[in-house]
């Protein structure tokens, strides 16, 4: 019986380099080679496993979001919100990239609906990275066999210290494309067939796109997590 869930580590890629020169431009250098040195997040780290007869998600008393309502059309993938704050906007992200239901969810709706996160502005839009979170078809298929599903908290979201003391050093990068580098921690709840549940801690670093009067968008997933 499959037990797999849309990892963050399984199935990320790390940014093209068209990405990498990009996002240097616009003073997140520091915060690369820093990701660069740091440890791979496993997705599975401190994952706790258990089965239960009436599985649900839960919460904890510091968990912030479980993610925006479902968007009509893209199965029960959840609809970007209409936020102008980085963080706010990276915690429902990250809600809706850990959430799944292949119970009501096809493959091609869960990628039609994580693409309505991403931003317009193709010149740093990386959506490999974020495409590659969801599994190939034939594992989808499986998931889908078992009415695996999935449901997700975020404990804590916050801004790198490499993107903060880049921030610093040159203030003004940030005005380029107003992408910001945040880190976000949660669980994830996974529910299949008979009963079967368990838990597992997340943690990514995403890229938001916040333009000045605008809402935000997903511009990228970081390779590793950055603390």
């Amino acid at each position: 019986m499959p037990k797999r869930s849309l990892s963050l580590s399984g199935y990320g890629l790390g940014w093209s380099t068209r990405q990498r020169v990009t996002v240097i431009a616009i003073g997140l250098a520091v915060l690369l080679a820093l990701a660069a040195a740091v440890a791979l997040v496993t997705g599975r780290t401190g994952t706790s496993t258990s089965r239960t007869t009436s599985p649900s998600a839960t919460s904890s008393p510091n968990s912030v979001i479980a993610g925006p309502k479902p968007s009509a059309g893209a199965g029960t993938v959840a609809k970007p919100p209409p936020v102008a704050d980085p963080v706010a906007f990276a915690k429902a992200a990250a809600a809706m990239l850990w959430s799944y239901d292949t119970r009501t969810t096809s493959r091609d709706q869960q990628l039609a609906g994580m693409k309505a996160w991403l931003t317009s502005e193709t010149k740093y839009a990386d959506w490999p990275s974020i495409a590659a979170q969801v599994p190939d078809p034939v594992l989808w298929s499986r998931m889908a066999d078992q009415d695996q599903y999935t449901t997700a908290t975020v404990d804590e979201a916050h801004y790198p210290s490499a993107f903060k003391q880049a921030l610093a050093d040159d203030p003004s990068a940030i005005t380029e494309a107003y992408i910001y580098a945040v880190t976000v921690t949660g669980k994830q709840q996974i529910v299949w067939r008979k009963g079967g549940a368990g838990a597992e801690d997340r943690s990514v670093t995403l890229a938001v796109q916040c333009r000045p009067n605008a809402d935000c968008s997903l511009v990228s997933l970081a390779p590793r997590v950055v603390p």
